[in-house]
């Protein structure tokens, strides 16, 4: 889905949110400034604005002298303002500190206040977080199991390529069409 052009509410507070042009990547980002400072991103906006070195000028002179007084339960389910559909709660990285509400209908996703920041903070690149992703999963239970897996499967392979000189096999393969 596309940005969003008509005035959204926010589904953190029901403020409506303010829309803010960015120059440089030439999005509307939605960010509820009167309410509880936080910011929905349209699909594919949020890989804009996610790196130290990306700039947030316009958000950051939106969110300036406001002081969001605004209370909201960050644990609370979220409609997504853009499709209706509800929102689903998803870390942003392998460390689980950051829980931001993202929709699988439309690609939206919904930052409270002061996660932008703490998700830029994190790391410096796209690639260092997809990197420690990788790390993560390769060290983790998981991620051994996988590799055991991958090596019997690789073990059978082999196996399967000393027979294929077999008369057998070529029978087999031959009949099955493999």
């Amino acid at each position: 889905m596309g940005d969003t052009y008509q005035t959204i509410n926010c589904p953190a507070c029901g403020h409506k949110m303010k829309k803010i042009f960015l120059a440089d990547s030439g999005v509307n980002i939605d960010i509820c400034a009167e309410g509880c400072g936080g910011i929905f991103l349209d699909n594919r906006e949020f890989k804009l604005i996610d790196e130290q070195h990306e700039e947030l000028d316009e958000i950051i002179q939106a969110m300036e002298n406001n002081d969001f007084s605004v209370k909201v339960d960050e644990n609370a389910v979220r409609i997504c303002p853009a499709c209706g559909a509800k929102m689903v709660k998803n870390a942003t990285s392998d460390k689980g500190d950051i829980i931001i509400d993202d929709c699988y209908t439309c690609g939206g996703k919904f930052l409270d206040h002061g996660e932008l920041t703490r998700i830029r903070a994190e790391y410096a690149t796209e690639q260092e977080r997809a990197d420690a992703a990788v790390r993560a999963l390769l060290y983790s239970p998981e991620g051994a199991e996988l590799n055991m897996l991958n090596n019997a499967g690789e073990r059978v392979q082999r196996k399967m390529d000393g027979r294929n000189n077999s008369a057998l096999f070529k029978l087999f393969t031959k009949m099955f069409g493999i």
